[in-house]
């Protein structure tokens, strides 16, 4: 039995979805809080792609969630913004907002404050929107905020890989 295939580097990994995008004729944008645009900036890295990327909205406030992406108050004042229902919603405003085929959303608490203990630092919600609905979904990263950002970079790239792999 061969060992599993290392991870692709993170630059890598935005080449691949920049190029299948591309590839597909498909358009991407991203709702971003936790990582404040760096899902759209580790994309933009990519030479070309402005053919896919057309552009992110970070979110990191409440209101910018409401008043951009249509997250409603009572999903902010209810479930919050690190929840399942919070991320679809960024994720479908975002795709909406922008035009685009595929949106993904992150929001989630990086730390090193801010958690509770029902949301510890770690946790994250992504969504990703697409034509054929949208999906969510939880994550518990470890590491410094730094770290947490950047595995929430990771993920969101895969997702956005992964619903164009359907």
């Amino acid at each position: 039995m061969s060992a599993p295939a290392a991870p692709l580097a993170l630059d890598q990994l935005a080449q691949a979805v920049v190029r299948t995008a591309v590839a597909r004729g498909l358009t991407l944008g991203t709702a971003e809080s936790l990582t404040a645009g760096l899902i759209a900036a580790t994309l933009a890295g990519v030479s070309g792609a402005s053919r896919a990327l057309m552009g992110g909205i970070v979110s990191y406030d409440p209101r910018v969630k409401r008043d951009l992406l249509g997250v409603p108050q009572a999903v902010i004042d209810g479930d919050g913004v690190v929840s399942e229902p919070c991320a679809r919603r960024m994720a479908e405003g975002a795709r909406r907002a922008l035009g685009v085929d595929i949106a993904v959303s992150a929001t989630g608490v990086a730390g090193p404050t801010g958690g509770t203990p029902q949301t510890p630092v770690g946790t994250v919600w992504l969504g990703c929107a697409t034509q054929g609905g949208t999906s969510a979904e939880v994550r518990r990263f470890t590491g410094d905020r730094q770290a947490v950002r950047e595995q929430t970079v990771r993920r969101a790239l895969e997702l956005m890989l992964e619903s164009m792999q359907v």
